[in-house]
């Protein structure tokens, strides 16, 4: 006998995990059933998908190039071979 599906009734979700979900369903096409599937697979380690981090997204293309910052770097990439004997 196959057992049935089980289904949840999920009460008091923060505003900004349902905005997530919601944005993460839309971004891959799917449903706001199968995204919360899929975010609950990967939160217990039972994911198909990687995970996707965006941690350093705000930092992404925003380099600007800066002589005395080259400068500094360029001396610290100097090695002092008096230290390393």
């Amino acid at each position: 006998m196959e057992r049935s599906k089980i289904q949840y009734t999920i009460r008091s979700v923060p505003e900004r995990l349902d905005a997530k979900l919601r944005e993460t369903a839309a971004e891959y096409g799917q449903t706001l059933n199968e995204a919360s599937l899929d975010a609950l697979k990967k939160g217990i380690g039972d994911g198909d998908l990687p995970a996707l981090h965006h941690d350093l997204d705000d930092l992404a293309g925003t380099w600007v190039h800066d002589e005395a910052t080259e400068q500094a770097l360029n001396e610290m990439r100097h090695v002092d071979e008096s230290i390393w004997r």
